[in-house]
């Protein structure tokens, strides 16, 4: 066994160097999205970004902590924090702070803290340990239903707090059960399941069910001499029949109103410019008069006379579309790719089956929240309110995605400590 002498000592320099790039720019995004004439000191505890110090000198002290911390410690309590998370979500539904519609916060004076944040990385550990037990194998039913469990417990508490946005966070964990062998059919199930449902609110039930009855006789004819296609042909168009019926309910049922609309607006079917379709709009509007290198930081008319509501979290990227521009809005996603890929390498290279897991469920989440945070500042996604992660403000975001890199972060420095 090799003995560390540092807890700097194998880091994954690249990681936490992109880290720090994004803790900083988002610092000064904040600062940017909320700065005005009264308040120019970016240390002024009655504005966001002065309360975003105090979160970012906690994410660093939690960094260090992490990495302090023995390697074996998070694969040997990986339930436990779990359980953890878990009762904790059912504490904050039973006495937690209702914060803008939301159910999901403890508030400790003006500070509040959402722990449907924290459980992302707790699940993600609980999975991790799951997955990588001796007897495990992806193909098996009983895997599968476990994995699911594990998944979904979280994902039910959170919608119980009135938070489908973060709860759909929790689907980015199909990405790493298809790496353990997850058969790619279920991604497929999942897209077309996607489709269907979209075109259920576009196109009329009848028409709908005629296009899938005319696919399904064409595939029958096709493969009509074998049995099992056959029987694959019948299911699947009776599971696609399942779920353009179940759409209505899941609409008005499951999702809310202001969720309804969003979509609504989203797919063209509503134009509310002055309502629902607002905060996109003037989105999309800050994002393109911002141009190929952006009108300069702290120039952003629309973020400085708060045309955008929630600039300075859900809708951060606004104000580094318009005062970085199309040149500085490359820059920052294409940190993110890199990021993303470095995660994915470094996760290949781990002897700990747990540690590379792990690894691949901190880039689903990144994935995730990265594709839709953008997407929705722009149109192409709805606005479900989720952060984009180290931009946004909010200590329960930063201090979750914190926990949530650094944690791979000392798994990795602790590989070499590991025999194969």
């Amino acid at each position: 066994m090799r003995q560390q002498k540092s807890i700097l000592q194998n880091i994954d320099w690249l990681i936490v160097a992109i880290y720090l790039v994004f803790v900083a720019a988002g610092w000064l995004n904040i600062y940017a999205a909320v700065y005005n004439e009264e308040h120019k000191n970016i240390f002024d505890m009655t504005q966001n970004y002065g309360k975003q110090t105090i979160w970012i000198c906690g994410a660093i002290l939690l960094a260090l902590v992490i990495l302090v911390i023995d390697g074996k410690f998070y694969a040997a309590f990986s339930y436990p924090i779990y359980i953890f998370f878990i009762i904790s979500l059912v504490a904050v539904i039973l006495f937690g702070a209702v914060i803008k519609g939301s159910h999901s916060w403890f508030k400790i004076g003006s500070f509040a803290i959402q722990p449907a944040e924290f459980a992302k990385f707790a699940t993600n550990m609980a999975l991790a340990k799951y997955l990588s037990k001796l007897d495990i194998r992806m193909q098996n039913i009983k895997t599968k239903i476990v994995a699911a469990i594990i998944i979904c417990i979280p994902v039910i508490l959170i919608l119980l707090q009135n938070e489908t946005g973060t709860a759909l966070v929790y689907t980015s964990f199909i990405f790493v059960l298809y790496r353990e062998g997850l058969s790619g059919n279920f991604l497929l199930l999942g897209f077309v399941a996607a489709v269907l449902f979209v075109l259920a609110l576009l196109v009329k039930k009848t028409i709908l069910l005629g296009i899938l009855t005319g696919i399904g006789l064409i595939f029958f004819f096709l493969v009509r001499k074998s049995r099992r296609n056959i029987l694959i042909i019948v299911s699947g168009l009776a599971i696609a029949c399942v779920i353009v019926f179940s759409v209505d309910y899941l609409y008005h049922h499951v999702l809310q109103e202001h969720q309804r609309t969003r979509i609504d607006v989203l797919l063209g079917k509503e134009i509310d410019l002055k309502g629902a379709g607002y905060n996109v709009n003037q989105s999309k509007i800050a994002i393109g008069s911002g141009g190929i290198f952006g009108k300069g930081y702290l120039q952003g008319t629309q973020t400085k006379y708060e045309f955008v509501p929630e600039q300075s979290t859900d809708f951060i990227f606004c104000t580094v579309g318009e005062e970085w521009g199309f040149f500085g809005s490359m820059i920052v996603i294409g940190l993110f790719m890199v990021l993303l890929a470095r995660i994915i390498f470094v996760a290949e290279r781990q002897r700990s089956q747990y540690s590379r897991i792990y690894g691949y469920g901190v880039a689903s989440i990144l994935f995730f929240h990265l594709m839709v945070n953008i997407g929705m500042t722009i149109g192409l996604a709805p606005v479900i309110g989720i952060p984009l992660p180290f931009f946004s403000y909010g200590g329960s975001s930063l201090w979750s995605f914190t926990i949530l890199l650094f944690i791979f972060v000392k798994l990795d420095a602790y590989r070499l400590q590991i025999l194969r």
